[in-house]
């Protein structure tokens, strides 16, 4: 027999063919099972109660409607199989629901709706929860972050500028410019949030309906901040899967640098931070390593996830402003995966910072090396001397050099070198002594220099602290209510669910 005839007879003369069955709707049933069907049950009861209000549908209709769907919600997901009768999670649940009501009953809870709005608003409900889970992450790592900056306020570290050591700073400093990029990446996603956090509901298939519906209603008892006016735009518009996508993508973007520098930092060679036991491996030949292996894991699903975002922005790309499969079930398994391996990034990375150990000592002592504190040298010579500044650093970088050939750091550089250098390049004899040299040679003195706003100074940097940990406050609360206020809608959509079935009893 040709493979033609074959395929052909296999797959059968009407929908869904065997081969487009286990291609696409069964992964997808499995996908909408595993992910959707908590937010479609609550959209079922919002719009079945919303037809009572808007006196569509009798309160004992949607008394027998109401209770149907909890029985079936009460069994969960998992009590779902796929059915290729069935072409997905909504119709399979219909018709689970027919059983229950009868078809024409279970057929009118469809009144005033479509898959698409519905589709469009399950999938904004479980990214909301998400991008919700994600922020509370974020939160913990910051807090972590500060909490690691108020211990190490005056922990010396040399700062890179292309990757060679530029200037001394301190842990904190460092630690805090983290927190800042994160705070960021938080405001991001909570942008992202907004953008989802709004009700398709009532757009039906694109046109709205004739029937007296109360959008409002709906978006109200779903937890939504306020309803997608234009019905086209409900349902056309992928802004907010692209918009999710980008702000996972940045996130991880930005941690990926992050993991870099401390990827290094526990190097050997670099040995200034320690990763703790219960983040390490062992090498299953060589007996004296500790492989960092979380955070190169860390760095591994950072990368995933902005794959995962990219595959989501491609798939939105070239196509059509309307309703179109691309944006749907396909697409969403890559917007799941790029939250929850953010997500994981996140926590993995917060837990490593929490109990790694920090080599102070080691620290300090880069600070002090490669001529990191020259630049104080050539700020030295133009506010005491009147040196003009390019020729105070053409008086520095000759030191540099000169220590650097000679393979020493600042602190044993005798002052007479520096002495002759600004003869050489002034003409005019300079009396820097032992005691301001030393100064100048020292990390300490060059942070504590820097006390204009922003900068390392121990004393700014505390400040910078008790200000970002009342920006921490303000943010967690921010979650908390936003956590509260959609918990509260869920407590007033089962109180109206239970109302309309008490009252018909």
């Amino acid at each position: 027999m040709r493979l033609c005839d074959r395929i052909a007879r296999e797959d059968g003369s009407v929908f869904p063919g065997k081969t487009y069955a286990e291609s696409i709707l069964r992964p997808v049933f499995e996908l909408q099972r595993d992910h959707l069907y908590h937010a479609m049950m609550e959209v079922q009861r919002a719009h079945v109660r919303m037809l009572f209000d808007a006196e569509i549908l009798s309160r004992q209709e949607a008394a027998q409607m109401l209770r149907a769907i909890g029985k079936i919600r009460e069994k969960g997901s998992q009590a779902l199989a796929y059915d290729p009768r069935h072409e997905d999670l909504f119709f399979l649940l219909e018709a689970k629901i027919a059983g229950e009501i009868g078809d024409d009953l279970a057929g009118n809870m469809h009144i005033g709706r479509s898959r698409n709005d519905l589709g469009v608003t399950v999938f904004r409900m479980v990214l909301r929860d998400r991008l919700l889970a994600l922020i509370r992450q974020l939160l913990r790592l910051k807090k972590t972050l500060l909490e690691l900056s108020g211990e190490h306020v005056s922990t010396l570290m040399p700062a890179h500028t292309h990757t060679q050591p530029a200037q001394p700073i301190t842990l904190a400093h460092y630690l805090l410019a983290v927190f800042d990029g994160l705070r960021r990446e938080t405001e991001r996603c909570w942008s992202a949030y907004k953008t989802v956090n709004r009700s398709p509901m009532g757009a039906a298939a694109l046109s709205a309906t004739g029937f007296p519906i109360i959008r409002q209603t709906v978006c109200d008892w779903l937890g939504f901040s306020e309803v997608i006016e234009n019905t086209y735009d409900a349902i056309g518009g992928a802004d907010y899967l692209v918009e999710t996508a980008t702000s996972a993508l940045s996130l991880m973007t930005f941690l990926g640098r992050f993991l870099h520098n401390l990827l290094f930092w526990c190097t050997k060679e670099a040995g200034v931070i320690r990763v703790a036991d219960p983040y390490v491996q062992v090498s299953s030949i060589m007996p004296q390593k500790r492989n960092p292996v979380s955070l190169e894991h860390a760095r591994a699903l950072s990368s995933s996830a902005i794959g995962e975002a990219q595959a989501v922005v491609m798939m939105v790309h070239n196509t059509p402003f309307g309703d179109i499969v691309d944006t749907e079930e396909n697409l969403q398994p890559h917007l799941y995966q790029a939250l929850e391996k953010s997500e994981r990034v996140v926590r993995l990375l917060t837990a490593v910072l929490a109990t790694m150990q920090v080599d102070r000592g080691k620290l300090r002592a880069e600070a002090g090396k490669y001529c990191c504190t020259i630049t104080e040298l050539a700020d030295h010579l133009f506010r005491t001397e009147g040196i003009p500044f390019r020729k105070a650093h053409s008086i520095a970088a000759f030191v540099a050099a000169k220590a650097s050939s000679s393979q020493l750091g600042l602190a044993q550089v005798p002052v007479g070198w520096v002495n002759d250098a600004a003869l050489k390049v002034t003409g005019k004899a300079l009396h820097l002594d032992e005691k301001m040299w030393g100064k100048i040679a020292d990390p300490e003195y060059f942070v504590n220099r820097r006390d204009r706003t922003g900068g390392p100074a121990p004393q700014v940097v505390t400040e910078m602290i008790r200000k970002r940990e009342r920006i921490w406050e303000s943010e967690k609360a921010k979650l908390m209510q936003e956590r509260q206020r959609l918990a509260k809608a869920e407590a007033d959509l089962d109180a109206k669910v239970k109302e309309c079935c008490q009252g018909e009893s």
